[in-house]
């Protein structure tokens, strides 16, 4: 039973991851927030409501699209658009 939990949730982070990477794809030239940002407010709110089953979609969804935009993290990138490079899926950016 464990298990499938497990599973389950690490299909919920790789929901996230490939939504940051399909919005950096689509998105990416905007003169936006990064969405690091917006998947760190995520886990937040996750880890606040971690009791409901909710909570833990939220956080584990907002791990995926944060560790998507790792490197913009790492940077501390907040505002402005993507350098132009070929865009790929996979690949934390």
């Amino acid at each position: 039973m464990h298990f499938f939990k497990i599973l389950f949730y690490i299909l919920i982070i790789f929901i996230g991851y490939a939504t940051g990477r399909m919005g950096h794809i689509i998105f990416g030239y905007m003169d936006t927030p990064h969405h690091w940002i917006f998947g760190l407010i995520l886990m937040i709110l996750g880890l606040i409501f971690r009791k409901h089953f909710l909570g833990l979609l939220i956080l584990y969804f907002g791990a995926g699209f944060f560790i998507s935009d790792f490197n913009d993290f790492l940077q501390l990138k907040i505002i402005g658009p993507d350098e132009i490079s070929k865009n790929k899926f996979w690949g934390i950016d």
